[in-house]
């Protein structure tokens, strides 16, 4: 099973369709929020093109948005917690979310909001922030995006990739 994590988009779509492109056939989509309006346009064409489940979850910048700040979803074997981060502390650490998940049983959680990837397997949650596909803020600062894969035998790995500007 393959699974495409973006975040922070920003109203700014076209690196979200170079993430679907480069990903290539995907089971599941998560966008960890701040779409900005471009979740129904988003929606529409995933399902156009990959048929497949689409989460989104609210961010900060998501005002009139109808999405939920948490969204669960089961990825085979896995209970994950999708959300911005924002209501979570994230721009000081993700320890408080991890905590959190961990506290509500999820064995995965994936955020936005500090614009900077990041993979952290610690304290028994898997922790997975994709950056952000429009306004990236770690160092070199290329738009980022997740691709996680999960075998038949439940072995997770997840990549961050970057998209050349």
């Amino acid at each position: 099973m393959r699974v495409l994590i973006v975040s922070d988009t920003h109203r700014q779509g076209r690196n979200f369709y170079r993430a679907l492109e480069e990903a290539g056939h995907v089971s599941l989509i998560i966008h960890c929020g701040d779409v900005e309006g471009q979740e129904h346009e988003f929606e529409a064409v995933v399902q156009e093109t990959f048929g497949c489940p689409f989460v989104m979850a609210a961010g900060n910048n998501d005002f009139f948005s109808a999405l939920k700040d948490d969204v669960e979803v089961q990825i085979g074997p896995y209970k994950a917690l999708v959300t911005h981060g924002h209501n979570y502390y994230i721009s000081m650490n993700n320890e408080f979310l991890k905590r959190e998940a961990k506290a509500r049983g999820f064995h995965m959680v994936f955020y936005g909001h500090t614009h900077r990837p990041l993979v952290d397997e610690e304290s028994g949650v898997l922790a997975v922030n994709p950056g952000s596909l429009s306004y990236p803020r770690q160092e070199g600062r290329k738009p980022s995006y997740a691709v996680m894969d999960i075998d038949e035998a439940g072995k997770v790995e997840v990549e961050i990739r970057y998209l050349d500007w």
